[in-house]
């Protein structure tokens, strides 16, 4: 492809991702596809020849759009807000464009430069400590990842450069909270502590809060054994019900014992960029790394997480490798960002953020964060006044947990109930909803947050989830399993 010829398909790409953005608030939220349906209506084999770039976007439309769940439809309600911006979306396609090969400072200089200012500008909107020191990953999981790692260096003297964990006396642990996000144990395994080394500290059983008095004695009883503390992963916005964990007393348990405190912020961090919420994350400048997604509610299109650490000598201490041939004079006077995570290459991901914050401004989006709030707020207020309805959690944040319970409904019966009308709300199209276990029973659980959800969508899902359940009662009940998706 020329670049003539880019620029003319390019018109078209960019018409048609306007056109399906105007549209998507008709299409059916969930996917309307089998399994292997998607697979199926494409060729078993590539062209060998150029296709016309029409015949492309007519599959775009045929076979791709079907299959996507439209995370950016006023009517998504499920997992967690996935917003993409258009603002962003442009830094995505600049970022493509520009085709930077990000592996050093000296392979992309304004790489490096750009994503170093605007994780500064992400840290100062946050009122975060000067202290903290950013760079992008792909995901939350893969800071976590990251920060397990330097934990376990920390804790065990360097022993990467060594005998590694095989070499010490006494095994490693890692607590956290039952509600934190299952990339916590994922992380756990990978970075080598073993399920054995992996501690769930008990919660307060109304705020879901993890209890540092359960946090001390967990640590005591492995101490008491010969194991040694070496990490506590503070969920601040827990995966189900968006409890905050305490820093401030996680942070003076763990400090007790020299465990490092990973705060793991991943949908909640956005609300750091509001005055009014930084109470609810007090003591996270006491922590020694943080994660947080702008690709979730806060809208910058994925793959954008920020990873924030405070001692970062020890960060790429654990992380580098220099082999000679990425040697530069200028090493010394710069950052590279192949020694603080993972991967050697990275994409030119800053701009994304560079574009979203430029294009739409930081009060937008904090308007939109506090319409959110505030849609939360009505509706769980709307669910407590409802006979049969409740709210099963605190509501810190823009997630409302919810039961319906018919009269005489209990135990497995009701659990049947609920995940037949999180089916029936799914396959009807309007909106989508995600259940999730609490206290060993489904609940459902609201997200507010997609960019394009105002007030009337969220009382539209209101009237729908009352009109859906009174249905679903009336005809006797019916089984269901959450997820399932119907064409």
């Amino acid at each position: 492809m020329t670049p003539e010829e880019f620029r003319r398909a390019g018109h078209e790409l960019i018409d048609w991702i306007a056109d399906h953005r105007t549209r998507v608030p008709d299409l059916p939220v969930a996917a309307q596809v089998r399994p292997g349906e998607v697979s199926a209506a494409l060729p078993r084999t590539a062209p060998e020849h150029p296709e016309p770039f029409a015949d492309v976007l007519a599959d775009l439309d045929r076979v791709v759009v079907p299959g996507v769940t439209q995370t950016q439809s006023p009517g998504f309600y499920g997992w967690f807000p996935s917003n993409a911006s258009l603002a962003s979306v442009l830094g995505d396609i600049a970022s493509g464009g520009v085709g930077a090969l990000g592996i050093t400072w000296q392979s992309a200089p304004a790489l490096t430069e750009v994503e170093q200012v605007v994780t500064d500008w992400l840290r100062d909107l946050c009122g975060l400590s000067t202290q903290w020191r950013g760079a992008i990953q792909d995901t939350a999981s893969t800071g976590c990842l990251v920060a397990m790692l330097a934990a376990r260096e920390r804790a065990s003297g360097g022993s990467e450069h060594g005998g590694g964990l095989q070499a010490l006396e006494a095994p490693l642990v890692v607590y956290t909270s039952p509600e934190a996000h299952s990339s916590v144990a994922k992380a756990a395994l990978l970075a080598g502590f073993g399920a054995d080394n992996l501690r769930y500290v008990e919660v307060d059983p109304v705020t879901r809060a993890m209890d540092p008095g359960a946090l001390r004695q967990a640590m005591a009883d492995d101490v008491a054994v010969g194991r040694v503390p070496a990490m506590v992963v503070a969920a601040v916005g827990t995966t189900g019900t968006t409890a905050m964990d305490p820093v401030p007393e996680i942070v003076a348990v763990a400090r007790e014992h020299g465990a490092w405190v990973h705060v793991d912020a991943a949908m909640a961090g956005s609300a750091m960029l509001l005055p009014e919420m930084r109470h609810l994350f007090a003591g996270v400048d006491d922590a020694d790394s943080l994660a947080w997604n702008p690709h979730k509610w806060m809208g910058t299109i994925l793959d954008t997480s920020l990873l924030y650490v405070r001692d970062v000598d020890h960060l790429v201490s654990v992380m580098s490798t220099t082999p000679s041939y990425l040697c530069a004079s200028t090493d010394a006077e710069v950052v590279q960002y192949k020694d603080w995570g993972i991967p050697l290459g990275r994409r030119f991901r800053a701009l994304k953020l560079w574009f979203h914050l430029r294009l739409d401004g930081v009060e937008a989006i904090r308007e939109r964060l506090r319409r959110d709030l505030d849609n939360a707020r009505w509706l769980a207020a709307q669910v407590e006044a409802e006979p049969g309805w409740r709210v099963l959690a605190p509501v810190p944040l823009q997630t409302v947990c919810v039961v319906h319970e018919p009269p005489g409904l209990t135990g497995d019966a009701l659990d049947a109930h609920t995940l037949a009308w999180v089916d029936a709300v799914n396959a009807g199209g309007r909106a989508y909803l995600g259940a999730s276990r609490l206290d060993g029973r489904w609940m459902v659980r609201v997200s507010v947050g997609a960019e394009a959800t105002e007030r009337p969508d969220v009382a539209a899902l209101w009237d729908l989830l009352r009109t859906t359940t009174a249905r679903l009662a009336a005809d006797g009940g019916a089984t269901g399993r959450p997820g399932t998706v119907m064409s």
